[in-house]
């Protein structure tokens, strides 16, 4: 489950050479916490499909490809998402963007909640997914504008942590509770969200952007602490804008150039081969590939879970101790090994070899991808992406630090995802 226009992408983060402000504040830490709900709610919807399969299916009498048509809606909602993302996050305010996210949620849980046929759950999921893509770009763009420079890594990378943790979340208690009462359980974090978002400021940058600069100051200040000497950073902030309005627009072609060739290339290409490796298809229907190979879904989701959020724990520590490359190596080659396992699996159990060694296969192939896909491509490709679209001189960088490769990158996720998806059905 990438990544993934307006004028801005993560925007107004353009490296500054002086210092601000590096105190951690209880309303940085607040800020972030209900920013990165709508992380949860992601991860929460992305496995929610797996858990809920049986009983969805017996309940409303559905048959496998109608239920494989609601798995993908998730997919087409994130692209439709992530298409208006940058559109709707600076037209309206990164906290407004979040408020959509969180209207579009709770009304996609709620209509998955009260459905008693396949229209309606697949209009939930598509509202779902819309709010998931949405979420996919505003949230990391939200927490690092908020952030100071020297801590911007950290707290960014809580993101894909917490989607990590509502993923996990979601296998666990979706193993004990019926559907209805899974989706009704979703909504917590999306209300979470929506009134938290009246506690926090909205983005200085932004407000900077759009001419609010009392607001901006206002902002800053709440952000840094009462005491805290912001007037470095919103010099540099407002300085950094008057350099913004001399630039004249580019359109997202005009990063299809020779001298940007490689570094497309890598962070599109990790986008794709993050899709293409199965995470979304392991997550929608994971349930449905143990209980066929005659393993315990209960077991197998609760483990791979357990391995999954550990693996992301472990990976935040180990990222800049040994760099990105070596850790998508050894992720890539395990989530290798595990898809050979979960295959060999399945073609043992075509030529009617032993349960017990397919189920033990299969387990241990789930277990497996989750633990190594956990660790490295789950997140680096967007932490490359990032570092590409910086480190290369995209035109785009001079007005905002990259729009459009990350909003193409989130495209080109979802394309990704829904083709996968539809190999894997």
């Amino acid at each position: 489950m990438g990544t993934q226009g307006g004028e801005m992408g993560i925007p107004l983060l353009e490296e500054q050479e002086e210092a601000v402000p590096d105190r951690i504040t209880h309303m940085l830490v607040l800020s972030a916490f209900f920013a990165v709900c709508g992380s949860y709610v992601f991860g929460n919807a992305v496995s929610y499909s797996s858990p809920a399969e049986s009983g969805i299916m017996d309940e409303l009498s559905l048959s496998l490809a109608e239920y494989s048509v609601f798995g993908s809606l998730l997919t087409v909602g994130g692209l439709l998402g992530a298409l208006c993302s940058g559109k709707i996050a600076d037209l309206i305010g990164r906290r407004g963007a979040m408020w959509v996210t969180d209207v579009s949620g709770i009304i996609g849980w709620c209509a998955i909640f009260l459905s008693e046929s396949a229209w309606s759950l697949d209009l939930g999921r598509l509202l779902l997914g819309f709010g998931v893509g949405l979420a996919s770009y505003v949230v990391p763009v939200y927490v690092a504008e908020v952030t100071p420079k020297n801590l911007r890594g950290g707290f960014v990378s809580l993101c894909m942590l917490v989607i990590a943790g509502g993923m996990s979340m979601t296998y666990i208690i979706g193993s004990v509770v019926n559907w209805r009462l899974l989706a009704c359980l979703g909504i917590i974090p999306c209300l979470l969200q929506l009134v938290g978002l009246f506690l926090i400021p909205e983005s200085p940058r932004w407000l900077a952007k759009v001419g609010r600069e009392k607001d901006m100051k206002a902002a800053l200040q709440r952000l840094r602490g009462k005491n805290a000497d912001v007037s470095r950073e919103t010099s540099e902030i407002e300085g950094y804008i008057e350099t913004l309005q001399q630039v004249s627009e580019h359109g997202i072609f005009h990063t299809f150039q020779r001298k940007y060739a490689q570094a497309l290339t890598v962070g599109l290409g990790l986008m794709v081969f993050q899709q293409l490796g199965g995470l979304n298809a392991y997550g929608f229907y994971m349930s449905s590939i143990l209980e066929r190979a005659g393993a315990s879904s209960t077991a197998g989701s609760i483990t791979a879970a357990i391995v999954k959020l550990a693996a992301n724990i472990v990976a935040v520590f180990l990222m800049d101790k040994f760099g990105r490359r070596p850790l998508l190596l050894v992720s890539a080659s395990g989530a290798c090994l595990a898809g050979f396992l979960i295959g060999l699996s399945f073609l043992l159990q075509d030529y009617h070899q032993s349960t017990d060694v397919v189920s033990t296969l299969t387990f241990v192939g789930i277990v497996v991808f989750s633990g190594f896909f956990a660790m490295g491509l789950g997140g680096i490709p967007w932490i490359i992406m990032a570092e590409v679209s910086e480190k290369s001189d995209f035109p785009n960088e001079r007005e905002g630090t990259g729009r459009e490769p990350r909003e193409f990158g989130q495209l080109v996720r979802f394309l990704a995802c829904g083709l996968h998806i539809q190999l894997f059905l």
